[in-house]
């Protein structure tokens, strides 16, 4: 009897924890500079979540070493449901193996919370190029390499990022040289493109979109099997001469590894539950995105499948960090 009373008294204190938290603002870190893709997910996440429940968050922009210093920030900040990390792929499952010695555990150190959304990447070119050869698709990007060799640069949110390891792969794969030009995040590697530093830059749509659709950039591949409903217009990778080249990122809220798991599912349930509304959809679409809900353990799961993708991909191509 005494065993029940106790069990019984701690599930009930576990409710009463939840349902008094958070009793203060939550910061929320985002490994990459104001205006890249990774920051624009999670101020419009915290903002709804805001909307709906009342609660206070603090964004907090962590940037450098591909995300890496955001990321273990979060890693070691106390577990108390307080501090929470938008990961994503570049610095939970590609970074583990581009550092000889990295900071955290992408598995051990994370509570995985619940994905966000996913969203294939899209080769861009300026759109205008003074005194240049107009790039109007893949095949003149490759064309341009072959004929000057290592002239032709590509920009990506930083070492390590998705982006750099597409650059590198599509170079691989064409077999070319491209000049990689990291960038702390994607809004100044878009600044740069725009004003015609850098060549190409391989990214994900929220940064740039606008850019597209104003004809400042000139979208050159849609890196997915499918072309996306809002961007009908942008070919898939095989229709840009790369078949079976499919490249995309992920967003996904974690917190560190010990927070309480009745403030993980109910940070879980919060994030689903704008993820899953048709306005968020509709504008994580409008980005050339998919919005995708998972709980902890799907999350868990899926994290683990993408950290072996990536580790055989970088293995393959023999990518280290420079």
């Amino acid at each position: 009897m005494k065993k029940i009373l106790l069990i019984a008294l701690a599930c009930a204190a576990a409710i009463a924890h939840a349902q008094t938290y958070p009793s203060k603002p939550i910061r929320f870190i985002v490994p990459f500079p104001p205006g890249g893709g990774t920051d624009t997910n999670s101020r419009a996440l915290t903002q709804k979540i805001a909307k709906n429940t009342g609660w206070t968050f603090v964004i907090d922009n962590k940037p450098g070493a591909g995300g890496n210093i955001g990321a273990d920030q979060a890693a070691k900040a106390p577990a108390d449901g307080y501090t929470l990390v938008m990961g994503q792929t570049s610095n939970l499952a590609i970074n583990p193996f581009l550092y000889a010695k990295p900071p955290f555990d992408a598995v051990r150190d994370f509570a995985p919370v619940a994905l966000v959304s996913s969203v294939p990447l899209v080769i861009v070119v300026g759109a205008r190029r003074p005194n240049a050869v107009p790039l109007l698709s893949m095949n003149d990007v490759i064309a341009a390499a072959k004929a000057a060799p290592e002239r032709v640069t590509f920009a990506s949110p930083g070492n390590g990022t998705v982006g750099h390891l597409a650059g590198e792969l599509i170079a691989r794969i064409a077999g070319v040289k491209l000049v990689h030009v990291p960038y702390k995040g994607a809004g100044p590697a878009v600044i740069d493109l725009l004003s015609g530093q850098v060549t190409v830059f391989n990214t994900t749509p929220p940064s740039l979109i606008q850019h597209v659709r104003t004809g400042r950039l000139k979208a050159l591949a849609y890196l997915s099997k499918q072309r996306h409903p809002t961007m009908p217009e942008i070919p898939t990778s095989a229709e840009s001469g790369l078949p079976g080249y499919e490249v995309e990122s992920w967003f996904a809220v974690f917190a560190p590894a010990g927070t309480p798991r009745d403030i993980v599912e109910r940070l879980s349930a919060e994030v689903a539950r704008i993820v899953e509304s048709p306005d968020f959809k509709r504008r994580v679409e409008e980005q050339g995105a998919f919005a995708r809900a998972m709980d902890p353990k799907a999350l868990d799961a899926y994290v683990v499948r993408e950290i072996d993708q990536w580790g055989k991909v970088i293995r393959t191509a023999g990518i280290t960090m420079e």
